[in-house]
């Protein structure tokens, strides 16, 4: 009779789902579904090709939507897992079909240097323009290849709805460590709008790790959604979802729903793809919350694991871990247990992710992927018995403007003036491959920050002046805020330089999107050594 009720429930929920359903995205979970893997891309023969087209639309419920799309056996499917070996091609075809403008006015922001030439490209998606509400791009986190157009290039490369698709055409790196990686919108002034309204995917760079052999594997995708309306208040009319289901309980609905074989480990791979909620991760049998074996973070995996019962996972970070085994017939609670962001932060409260239920059966294998053997000498290797070229000082600061005027956000080098980042701005930072850096960033502002950087990953030594005991390597890392007297809260980072295809232009910002989208963002120049 339960199963019969659940179903039933189930249905109730879908069906009132589908009714609501006026975007163009494909039909999301409603509160208390099924968690399920996204749909799994592998490459083939070393080349993975696929087509994407980014659209858009709000549902009856007020909900903006912006969704990957991608054509599946005749049906439209929702940001399909990229999975790649080192050393193979990604191919992806991206066509702009954003419709109606979402979200905030913002003074317009020129891609490139259209502004300074006072010429506008004719169509080349490569000389960027001025950016649109429909305007989009993408960038593939933590994937460490070259900042240039149709590879990772989110400074000149600038697409607009009814350009003909784009072509993105990146190689894994060779010695790329095998991990969680991901793909997003970086159109400057928009790109809170679009992820927050769930354009986002995983890759996932494979690569032989003994301790996950034989166990079921998950993908799991902290994202929000977010209704839309000038009159709204965001922090208020916010949702996370997990897999796109809403996650709205102890408020709303009954938590989503993770089917798990009992007296079985799995292995789960996290993506916090939301735009400003930092997560902290705990799972719970009965009551009792449980020891997580952390593999890896951002992708790259640690040196040996370390058992948390809480995982803290800024916006864009990253981490896989083996949960273990569900006892018998007990459930299990998924949760995030809040996040205090700081005096003047947003708010990010305490929420059941999804219910573990034991269902007795077996997951389906995956699908054979084969690998490739890891790489002599992994991307980073050394990097902690290096002498630093240079060091340097950064922080991030904020300043309201009048009573009503909103916040500006800076990042900026120690020495330079605070500004708000703008797409036609200098260097920051200049550079050569090869150098390998110090840089100390601190928090000046009431509230945390995310710490991101693009092309590289960074050696974290040391917080608040106090060295890490075993540094790992991240692409995105936390910065407390500062609580109004005593020292500004720091983390010491080691960059990394080295690797000449990275070579190019690039930007590091924070990855609260608000934030970098209001100018909390900056370019660095790294050039070709002779």
């Amino acid at each position: 009779m339960r199963s019969l009720l659940q179903a039933l429930s189930l249905f109730l929920l879908f069906g009132v789902a589908a009714s609501a359903q006026l975007s163009p995205c494909p039909l999301r979970p409603a509160p208390g579904s099924p968690v399920v893997n996204p749909l799994n891309l592998y490459s083939q023969n070393g080349t993975l090709k696929l087509d994407l087209t980014l659209k858009n639309g709000t549902d009856l419920y007020g909900f903006m939507h912006y969704c990957y799309i991608y054509m599946y056996q005749g049906q439209q499917v929702e940001a399909p897992t990229l999975r790649l070996n080192p050393g193979d091609q990604l191919i992806l075809n991206l066509t702009d079909s954003i419709s109606a403008p979402y979200g905030p006015k913002h003074t317009p922001h020129m891609h490139g240097a259209t502004k300074s030439s006072g010429v506008k490209p004719a169509d080349d998606p490569c000389l960027g323009t001025e950016v649109m509400p429909s305007s989009t791009n993408l960038h593939f986190h933590g994937l460490n290849v070259p900042p240039v157009c149709h590879q990772d290039d989110v400074i000149n490369t600038l697409l607009q709805t009814g350009d003909p698709p784009f072509q993105y055409s990146i190689q894994i790196p060779s010695n790329e460590p095998p991990g969680l990686y991901w793909y997003h919108p970086h159109p400057h002034g928009y790109t809170t709008n679009q992820v927050i309204g769930g354009a986002s995917g995983a890759i996932v760079v494979e690569g032989s790790n003994p301790p996950t052999q034989g166990l079921n594997e998950r993908i799991l995708i902290l994202r929000e959604q977010v209704r839309s309306g000038p009159a709204r208040d965001p922090d208020a009319n916010t949702e996370l979802t997990l897999n796109f289901a809403p996650a709205i309980y102890p408020e709303g609905a009954a938590p989503n729903t993770i089917s798990i074989q009992p007296g079985q480990q799995e292995f789960w791979r996290f993506l916090n793809a939301s735009s400003k909620q930092f997560a902290a991760l705990q799972l719970l049998y009965g009551v009792t919350p449980q020891q997580l074996e952390v593999l890896a973070l951002d992708g790259v995996p640690l040196q040996s694991p370390i058992y948390e019962s809480t995982i803290y996972v800024p916006p864009a970070g990253r981490v896989e871990f083996i949960i273990p085994a569900l006892p018998g017939e007990e459930t299990g609670t998924f949760l995030t247990l809040g996040y205090d962001t700081g005096p003047i932060g947003d708010p990010n409260g305490y929420r059941v992710l999804a219910d573990l239920m034991p269902n007795g059966m077996p997951q389906p294998a995956r699908p054979a992927h084969p690998l490739k053997p890891p790489p002599d000498r992994m991307r980073f290797s050394g990097l902690l018995t290096l002498a630093p070229t240079t060091t340097r000082s950064l922080y991030f600061s904020e300043q309201s403007i009048g009573t009503k005027g909103g916040t500006q956000f800076f990042i900026t080098v120690q020495g330079q003036k605070p500004h708000v980042f703008h797409m036609d701005d200098p260097p920051a930072i200049v550079t050569n491959t090869g150098a390998v850096e110090d840089w100390t960033i601190e928090n000046r502002s009431g509230e945390v920050h995310a710490f991101h950087i693009h092309q590289i990953h960074f050696l974290v030594m040391a917080m608040n002046g106090v060295p890490v005991p075993n540094p790992d390597l991240q692409d995105t890392i936390i910065v407390p805020p500062w609580l109004g007297s005593g020292p500004y809260p720091s983390v010491t980072l080691r960059m990394d330089f080295r690797d000449p295809n990275i070579a190019g232009t690039f930007v590091y910002h924070c990855h609260i999107l608000d934030h970098e989208d209001g100018g909390m963002m900056a370019k660095i120049q790294v050039n070709r050594a002779n």
